[in-house]
């Protein structure tokens, strides 16, 4: 296995970060946000201004605030947000055009108006149980250059939460629902690493 430097899009968290490490890679996460892990392994910041920097796999995880389909009635109930969704959508697209050969972007599922934006519909949905997380939650897959993820694990229904979908209204709401689960964590990085 040939060691790849790879750019973890939008993830305070480092959760996909550690565990491309774990298989001996140079990753590095991104985010506006601060890292909750190591700081040597961070860039802050806006990801566009890091796309061109060499990188063999890009795995991103963008904002889906203005994309995703739970919130599309929102566009009606507050117009102003369809500036939010092209601004968010533009965000996408400049990742999918990154000249990086090896490209990831994860996101709930979206409505129509955003895939119009994106111009590209998903290439693969999964949820966090399909890789040991007892974890009910629809993550699509945009897959440029890599194989579609293999399921690993297959859990009995009584076995499977929907904490996230349930996450009840709070200031951190959005960070807790965005968090990656380290069964796909290690998922992408057995198999795409």
């Amino acid at each position: 296995m040939a060691k790849m430097r790879v750019l973890v899009a939008c993830e305070f968290t480092q959760a996909v970060t550690k565990a491309m490490r774990d298989r001996g890679h140079e990753a590095y996460s991104n985010d506006l946000l601060p890292t909750e892990g190591n700081p040597e392994w961070y860039l802050q910041g806006d990801v566009r201004d890091y796309l061109d920097l060499g990188w063999d796999m890009l795995i991103a995880f963008d904002p889906c605030t203005y994309q995703c389909n739970s919130g599309v009635r929102w566009l009606r109930e507050r117009p102003e947000r369809w500036k939010l969704l092209e601004e968010s959508c533009e965000l996408t697209k400049a990742i999918f055009d990154a000249p990086i050969p090896l490209k990831a972007r994860e996101n709930p599922v979206p409505h129509r108006y955003a895939l119009a934006l994106i111009g590209r519909r998903y290439d693969q949905l999964v949820h966090p149980h399909y890789f040991g997380d007892s974890e009910s939650k629809a993550t699509c897959l945009w897959l440029f250059g890599l194989s579609k993820l293999r399921r690993t694990h297959y859990l009995s229904s009584s076995e499977i939460k929907q904490s996230v979908f349930r996450c009840p209204p709070s200031v951190d709401r959005g960070l807790i629902r965005s968090r990656t689960f380290p069964g796909i964590a290690r998922a992408m990085a057995e198999q795409w690493g």
